[in-house]
């Protein structure tokens, strides 16, 4: 049928493969050995996936005041996000396979932990990805005001979505190298500012707690914080197709963390620093006012233009992530077999894209600000699971090799994995009600389909890999009891 089904060189504890039917293995046969994902493309994806630029984090100031907007970029990183990285590089490199954050609660919990997982992970995939055509929109009606209602949008939103989609179908070295380019252009803008800035930069303004007559708004400066420093662990669900994953993945996530950092910080330094703070103006997309007040309308232009390239390259790095999740979760037998077909032509996982889009498309129709704030908390079960799993996999599989390890024995690792985890906890605690509820609702068709698919199995009536789960170099099987 000019498919596919899994990666030509699927890591062994990951997959039991079925006897191979007459068609499978022609197809197999006719299918080209994918093209791995180097170092620089990883980069640039994993910064797409956490950041995409300083886009966004104009509200901390807006929030809090410059101090502790620059003070929260500062610090929250080693709170936050160096703890998550950590964990994803020592897991991505242990179990390098496509599926990432479901392979490894699979291996510490067990199949419904894993299939729960995949589906808090895949919904909050889906929803950040309706967001962003809807930006792209949103960005394109300040020049062309047609695209602000009726008709123009929605097919502005239908047509940029299935544009974008096709570029992830056409190849994940593709969508890595294309990610590297929109990375260094939407960034561009930024270097520039800060150049600008510098002769009109007074030190003493970076030391402002805000004005006196503005209230601080703590949920807005943490939440700000929160969703702009997140999503270090989405690039381990395509693993499977970097090359060298054990070498590669801890050099690409220490990199990214480097551009991430100084992408919010020199950026937020400037903008503060070269102008007198008027705090109810720093909203989203107040970088490109500075931009003109600093250095003239062509320099806002070319920072809205960098906003719109930047939405895109979080579109593609987002997809790819959401759907070699589905790959992954086909292989571990959480979805029926067909979800891991790839095409013939790409090698990519053309249905998993498919099914990606569909559901961010009917998102994107949605009025979703409610559907967004559910993802940050189903985002925060998931990464409650995932610590728990990094833990009990370092106490349940001592032996496992680890070409990467966190150099800290288990209490130290629990300490660790605690501090984030308090900040998630609060993060869900400060959500309204309608969160709650359609944060419960998703977590209940999670565990609805776990049954649902489990049955299918019992019937037969839909075909799904048969797995057992393999440890260290694939000579260990080890199945969850």
């Amino acid at each position: 049928m000019g498919n596919s089904y899994s990666t030509p060189r699927s890591p062994p504890y990951l997959l039991e493969e079925p006897p191979a039917t007459t068609t499978t293995t022609a197809a197999a046969a006719a299918t080209k050995e994918p093209k791995k994902l180097a170092l620089i493309p990883l980069i640039f994806l994993i910064y797409f996936e956490v950041a995409g630029g300083p886009y966004g984090e104009e509200q901390a100031v807006g929030a809090a005041g410059p101090l502790l907007a620059i003070l929260g970029f500062l610090i929250f990183p080693f709170i936050w996000s160096i703890p998550e990285a950590l964990v994803t590089a020592e897991l991505a490199t242990t179990f390098p396979g496509n599926g990432g954050f479901v392979i490894w609660a699979h291996l510490a919990f067990g199949p419904f932990w894993g299939s729960l997982m995949g589906s808090w992970k895949f919904l909050c995939g889906v929803i950040n990805i309706a967001s962003y055509p809807v930006l792209c929109v949103d960005y394109l009606k300040l020049i062309f005001p047609i695209f602000s209602s009726g008709l123009p949008r929605f097919s502005a939103v239908l047509f940029s979505t299935l544009g974008l989609s096709f570029l992830n179908y056409s190849g994940l070295a593709i969508v890595g190298y294309t990610a590297v380019c929109l990375g260094i252009i939407s960034l561009s803008p930024f270097l520039v500012l800060a150049l600008i800035s510098i002769p009109k930069i007074e030190p003493i303004r970076w030391l402002s707690l805000g004005e006196k007559n503005v209230k601080k708004d703590w949920t807005l400066f943490f939440n700000t914080l929160f969703w702009n420093l997140n999503f270090w662990d989405s690039a381990s669900a395509l693993a499977g197709e970097v090359d060298q994953p054990q070498k590669t993945f801890p050099k690409a996530l220490f990199s990214a963390g480097i551009l991430v950092c100084l992408g919010y910080l020199i950026p937020l330094m400037a903008a503060t620093g070269g102008t007198s703070l008027d705090q109810e103006d720093w909203v989203d997309g107040y970088f490109a006012d500075i931009a003109e007040i600093i250095a003239g309308k062509w320099l806002k232009v070319w920072v809205e233009i960098g906003a719109v390239l930047s939405t895109i390259g979080l579109f593609e790095a987002q997809l790819s992530s959401c759907a070699y999740q589905l790959l992954g979760m086909a292989d571990l037998g959480f979805v029926p077999r067909f979800f891991g077909l790839r095409s013939k032509w790409f090698n990519t996982p053309w249905v998993g894209i498919l099914i990606s889009t569909l559901f961010a498309l009917a998102v994107s129709y949605m009025n979703f600000s409610d559907i967004i704030s559910s993802a940050n908390f189903l985002y925060s079960l998931g990464m409650l699971l995932e610590f728990a799993s990094f833990l009990w996999l370092r106490r349940k599989l001592p032996a496992a090799t680890r070409p990467y390890k966190v150099p800290m024995r288990l209490p130290g690792l629990i300490i660790m994995c605690l501090v984030p985890s308090f900040f998630l906890v609060f993060v869900m605690a400060i959500a309204t009600k309608t969160v709650f509820v359609v944060s419960g609702l998703f977590t209940v068709v999670g565990i609805l389909w776990f049954f649902l698919m489990n049955f299918c199995k019992s019937r037969m009536w839909i075909e799904f890999n048969n797995v057992g789960e393999r440890v260290g170099d694939g000579d260990v099987d080890y199945r969850s009891e």
